[in-house]
């Protein structure tokens, strides 16, 4: 079995997509106004509507919920801080952590954290 996508489930796909599309530098794809897909080599993002998920009683909760992204390397997440600073909630500045990376978080419309990060070596 292989990982496809992660899915968020948010009432404001267009925000969420605003967000995801200034933070990645590139359109998402939008096969239909509920539905959005950032796809990479290595997976997918995905943002959907409530309505894409027909479960009764479905919530969407993103407590313990984080997307990550992988930079080139520890400048890029200093640059993503500068682009993202003024326009998205900045949860933890960019920092070296003790496993050896360079971690950027932040929040993106719904409250999803977002961890841009790089290795150090």
């Amino acid at each position: 079995m292989q990982l496809a996508s992660a899915r968020i489930i948010t009432a404001d796909v267009d925000r969420s997509v605003a967000f995801y599309e200034r933070l990645l530098g590139r359109a998402a794809d939008r096969p239909a106004p509920v539905f959005a897909v950032f796809r990479s080599p290595t997976g997918s993002l995905a943002i959907g509507h409530p309505s894409t998920v027909p479960v009764a009683g479905f919530a969407a909760a993103h407590d313990g919920v984080l997307v990550e992204f992988q930079e080139e390397g520890p400048a890029a997440v200093d640059a993503v801080h500068e682009r993202m600073r003024s326009s998205a909630e900045v949860a933890m500045a960019p920092a070296d952590m003790p496993w050896g990376n360079r971690s950027l978080l932040l929040r993106d419309p719904d409250g999803v954290l977002v961890n841009v990060y790089a290795p150090l070596s």
